[in-house]
């Protein structure tokens, strides 16, 4: 009887486990259902998927669902928890780094015979507010560089810890926390947050932090409560700026 009972406890706390981390009991989960239409479908359906699916809503409204804590331990932070770098994780036959430049450059130029690579093309860089000439080459990934918006090192401290390798994987290729744009200026904002860093270009300011907060929202991520003061500064300029929903179709 013992020998029953044991295996059938095991198994109520691992669900009950998963209801607190995945399900409807995790205290994010409740509060964007409690949003009503905020939310199409929560929960995880496999590599190429947010684990929340999230509408457009005005991002102050959201900032305010997400948690609030101490960030976690970098040590064990490593590139690879992630997977490598650039998946095709949409299966569309593209990397990750070329969907992205495919949705980002203006003028865009194939390589002859590719359906992928770009060879050339021109970006309205949102960090600065330039115009950037991309050429492929040796030197173009120093030149014009995807971004994370939230920064992987940043993620791993705030909850990414905690998902699974595929989640994580989704994560870094979400298009919805991914942007071309200018080099040099993303070596400057490495893995800074939105309390350390913000892009130069302030026109810009207000979507580059409710893209933060989608993204946030999308995968369960927390915030420092420096990070969520500064993110409170830059929309108090801009109220009304809506969230984003992820880059992965439904």
């Amino acid at each position: 009887m013992l020998a029953v009972a044991v295996p059938a406890f095991a198994l109520a706390v691992a669900l009950l486990a998963w209801l607190y981390t995945w399900g409807p009991l995790n205290p994010v989960s409740t509060a964007l259902a409690e949003q009503g239409p905020l939310v199409v479908e929560s929960g995880w359906k496999g590599l190429g998927s947010p684990i929340v699916r999230v509408h457009s809503a005005a991002a102050l409204s959201v900032l305010e669902i997400l948690e609030v804590k101490g960030r976690a331990p970098r040590n064990t932070y490593d590139r690879l928890a992630f997977g490598e770098a650039w998946l095709d994780v949409d299966r569309n036959g593209c990397d990750t780094r070329n969907d992205i430049l495919a949705r980002d450059l203006m003028q865009g130029q194939l390589v002859t015979g590719s359906g992928c690579l770009w060879v050339s093309g021109k970006l309205a860089d949102p960090y600065t507010g330039e115009e950037l000439d991309f050429s492929r080459g040796a030197q173009s990934s120093k030149a014009i560089q995807i971004d994370h918006v939230v920064a992987l090192g940043n993620a791993w401290q705030t909850g990414a810890q905690q998902l699974t390798v595929e989640q994580r994987q989704s994560l870094a290729n979400d298009p919805l926390n991914l942007l071309a744009v200018d080099g040099p200026t993303n070596v400057q904002k490495s893995d800074g947050d939105a309390a350390t860093w913000l892009p130069p270009n302030r026109a810009f300011r207000c979507r580059y932090v409710a893209r933060q907060i989608s993204v946030k929202a999308a995968y369960r991520l927390w915030l420092t409560q420096a990070e969520k003061d500064a993110m409170k500064r830059v929309l108090s300029a801009c109220p009304r700026q809506q969230t984003l929903e992820s880059g992965y179709g439904p």
